[in-house]
Order: structure tokens, then sequence, then C-alpha cells
């Protein structure tokens, strides 16, 4: 049968490192305190480089990994919340950027630090129905545009980058074995940043930014989004295993989103995956949302420790509330 390989990866995270103690002398916190609670050491931060910028450089890489020329991609897909425009999409940009002439389809999807588990799972359906035979698959967020960085609560949590694969159409067993999507908009209230449009002259209450409550910032219940990630990521890791006829001990790699050590622990734990199985990289990049798995997926697969056949167990959680899992054989 058809199945979606990865046969290429890609990468960037901006040069500007920010570190724990640099954190230190912006809000009141500690190394030690976000360490100790997050797992992060630091995360890369972007400064002149836009969403499209950093896309663009992680797209190149998965497509020189591929052995591919630019023009043998036939779609393009961007997980993005932080897009550079309203419209045109993020996708469109890296099109044109990467010099495709073709006029072939390119669009964002927008499900936050499972965008790119989403765009996996779109990718295959295109694959599987013979509507592409190579696709891009980007990951990229830039949440240092979104943060309040008085915020101690969110600030320390988080980085930007972006990584990206090339999706081959490919006989086989390797490849996408399969994804598992959610969401649950009931909760939204607990993980969102609200939008900076609000001028209309036909609105009767006009909002303004000099309210909290209006102030374009990624606003975050930590605990409760905590405690519905680890149960979510637990349950979607375990749904894939089984409907994969999968046991934890056939999992070489468990690629879980890098929000927070504690809940990638929990998250193995309650998948009963053993820690050396587990893919961790939050203390050098923090979360980067959309970017986090394809990142991690980029670094082990240039590590030299994957092998063909191995089996790649992935999860993530975000805003939405949105989550998803799926599983690559090697």
């Amino acid at each position: 049968m058809i199945r979606s390989r990865v046969i290429g990866t890609g990468a960037y995270v901006p040069p500007r490192i920010l570190s724990n103690h640099d954190l230190e002398k912006m809000v009141k916190t500690s190394d030690e305190w976000i360490a100790t609670r997050t797992g992060i050491k630091e995360r890369h931060i972007a400064d002149e480089e836009s969403a499209t910028d950093i896309a663009v450089k992680a797209a190149k890489k998965a497509v020189e990994s591929a052995s591919l020329s630019a023009d043998e991609i036939d779609l393009i897909i961007v997980a993005t919340v932080t897009s550079d425009m309203v419209f045109p999409s993020t996708a469109c940009f890296v099109q044109s950027r990467l010099g495709i002439k073709k006029n072939i389809p390119a669009f964002d999807i927008s499900a936050a630090c499972s965008g790119f588990l989403y765009g996996l799972d779109i990718a295959d359906k295109y694959i599987k129905n013979g509507a592409a035979k190579k696709v891009l698959v980007a990951g990229v967020d830039v949440f240092s545009r979104i943060i309040d960085w008085n915020d101690r609560n969110t600030c320390v949590l988080f980085g930007d980058g972006a990584g990206a694969v090339v999706l081959s159409a490919e006989r086989g067993n390797r490849g996408l074995l399969s994804s598992h999507l959610h969401s649950n908009g009931d909760h939204w209230r607990l993980l969102y940043t609200p939008s900076n449009i609000y001028s209309s002259p036909f609105k009767t209450h006009s909002r303004v930014h000099s309210h909290k409550h209006d102030e374009p910032y990624l606003k975050m219940e930590g605990n409760k989004v905590f405690k519905l990630a680890v149960q979510a990521m637990g349950e979607t890791c375990q749904e894939a295993l089984e409907h994969n006829d999968l046991k934890p001990a056939d999992v070489t790699f468990l690629i879980p989103h890098q929000a927070n050590i504690r809940i990638i622990n929990a998250t193995a734990e309650k998948t009963g995956i053993s820690a050396e199985k587990v893919y961790i990289n939050v203390d050098r990049y923090g979360n980067t949302s959309a970017g986090s798995i394809p990142i991690a997926l980029d670094e082990l697969a240039h590590s030299g420790r994957l092998k063909s056949g191995d089996i790649l167990l992935m999860a993530a959680f975000g805003g939405g509330l949105t989550w998803a899992s799926a599983v690559v054989r090697w």
C-alpha cells in the first residue's frame, strides 16, 4: 500500500539565546525555579526574522535532506498560529521563497502546539488519495511576539523556531502508520491569545487595549492545562499504540511536544515508555509550539540513532484545546 514516508527533515532556530539568567533580569524569577518546574534552561528568540524567514530556512534544509529540488514539492502545509500576516498564508510565502514556479496548493493550519501532527495527518490524506506525491509539512511559531514579557508565569516557557519534513508517496511498510486528532473547544479559555484586530465602525461596544483582558498576549491557566495535557497525551498515545497493535516496548522513541519536562515525564510514565526512549530537548529550546516536534525529529534523524524500521510515537497538546498523536515506522 501507499504510505507517507519521511524522506527529509530540517529545522532552524534564531541565533539569539535567552537564558534563564537573562530572564532573572527581566522578571521576578530564578534559573532554579524555571529549571526545576519546566526543565528549560534557555530558549531561542527571533530578532528581525519573521515566521516566514524561520520556516523557509527549515524547509530548505528538509528539501535538501530529501535530495529533491524545490520544484518537486507539490503541496505545502504550514502549521502556525503566529503568521506574519492575516493573509497571505505563511505557506504561500514559503512557496514563493523556495522558488517553486508551479501553482501548487499551499495553506496554513491553526492547531497551536498540535499543529505539526495535524499537518502530517492532512498531508497523509492527500498522498493516499493520489492528490500529492511530495509534500512539505512545516511547523513554525514565533511566540516571543505574543508573550507578555512581564508575566513570569508564561514568558519563561516559550521560544521561537521551526521544523519541517518532506513526505513522499511510497509503497512498503515504512512511513506514517496512523495519526489521531482531537479537540475540545469548550476549554479554550485555559490557553489562548486574543486577536489584536478590534476596529470596526459597526461595533456597538469597542474593545480597547487598555484593559488587560484585551491585550493580545498569550494567556494560560497553567495548572489546569498541565492536568489536561498529561491526561490527553497519555490517552492519545495509548490510542495510537492500540490502533497499530503495538506495545510500549515496541516503541523505539517517544517524541513528545516539548512543553514542560513534567508533562513529558508524566506522559511517558502514563504510556509505559521507559525514560531512555524519550527524546527531550526542551532544556535548549523551551516550548516552540508547532515547531516543537519537527525540531526534535530533525535532531533525532541527524543524530545517527535512527535505523530503518524504528517505531516513533509522537504526541502533542495545545490551545484549542487540541491534542494529537502519530506513529511512524522509520
